[in-house]
């Protein structure tokens, strides 16, 4: 059951997504928004009408926290003061969290010119906190209304929506937290994974540390050539500690990033344990699977002495092609031309 989710996961993001930007039969146009009711609260769950009738309303006294794909019969005047639907919060959970409500995604331009927005068939697509979704190419507002098209009838499944989940991060996150997240990231600097050497006194790790100097020496080669200080490698378990110089470049670099950039950054260090790598996919240096083999190069070792774990580390590479390739999606598609 885990393998077949994890091979959906990782077709909605590569080949689907791809399928569709590139197809001339899919047509993704503009359409205008229409009324539709919104809660002053925090959103909680959908109620969803899918054959046209009205939401199920059970205690019209108490807060209406719902989400309504077709607004309830109310006044004039409040039917047509909205016009968006608004993901739940537990968009973010990773969980199904309603059936399908809608049947054509489209693409517009925002109201105010500044980005493109996604619409499930004509309401305009909001952040779990209400804010639009608002992004700032074409192509990455195609391959999200890509990634909505592509759910079933039967649910809709956040872990198949890489690129949505990465622009509601970018969109409301990052803002708010951005020194945070740059003061995370430069924390566990010194212990990145690409400074790690493995003992070579033994010969358990002298296979390891042979392919960290074939794999990784080249790799902080450039660091030192791009940002002018030669990185120090080290064999403790408990880190190293690297040159002032090239910790403030890094954490200088960071501040100089846009909100997308700094979100796409963030995902692929967290996946990869390594901001150098990040920033390696950032700079052009690693391709996607230059930079998974370097991620993996200890485990791929062991499983090359030892053999694979089948529902093991068939899986860890499944989830980690996805976490890593989603995110330098993302970080492509949001960059204007």
């Amino acid at each position: 059951m885990a393998t077949a989710v994890m091979r959906k996961t990782l077709k909605s993001i590569k080949p689907f997504v791809l399928r569709t930007l590139s197809s001339p039969n899919r047509h993704l146009s503009a359409v205008a928004a229409v009324g539709q009711p919104e809660s002053n609260g925090p959103s909680s769950h959908f109620t969803f009408s899918s054959d046209g009738g009205e939401p199920d309303v059970q205690n019209k006294n108490t807060k209406d926290d719902n989400i309504y794909v077709k607004a309830p019969k109310t006044s004039p005047s409040s039917a047509s003061s909205s016009s968006s639907v608004t993901m739940p919060e537990s968009f973010t959970t990773g969980s199904i969290i309603g059936k399908r409500f809608y049947k054509q995604v489209t693409t517009r331009e925002a109201d105010d010119g500044n980005g493109w927005t996604v619409m499930l068939d004509y309401r305009t697509l909001k952040t779990p906190s209400k804010r639009p979704l608002k992004c700032p190419t074409l192509a990455l507002a195609k391959a999200i209304a890509a990634e909505w098209e592509y759910q079933q009838t039967d649910g809709i499944r956040p872990f198949t929506m890489p690129l949505m989940l990465l622009s509601c991060t970018a969109l409301e996150r990052v803002p708010l937290t951005r020194p945070k997240i740059i003061e995370q990231l430069m924390a566990k600097f010194h212990q990145d994974l690409v400074f790690y050497r493995a003992p070579g006194d033994c010969d358990v790790t002298s296979g390891v540390l042979e392919r960290q100097v074939e794999k990784m020496d080249p790799f902080l080669h450039w660091v030192e050539s791009e940002f002018g200080f030669k990185p120090v490698v080290y064999s403790s378990f408990f880190g190293g500690k690297q040159e002032d110089g090239l910790a403030n470049a890094i954490e200088s670099f960071l501040k100089k990033t846009d909100d997308c950039e700094l979100a796409a950054i963030d995902a692929i260090a967290a996946a990869a344990h390594s901001l150098i790598i990040s920033i390696g996919i950032f700079r052009g240096r690693l391709q996607i699977e230059e930079a998974i083999e370097l991620i993996r190069l200890e485990e791929d070792w062991q499983i090359d002495r030892w053999g694979l774990v089948e529902g093991g580390h068939d899986l860890d590479i499944a989830d980690l092609r996805v976490q890593i390739s989603s995110a330098a999606v993302f970080l492509g598609l949001s960059r204007r031309p």
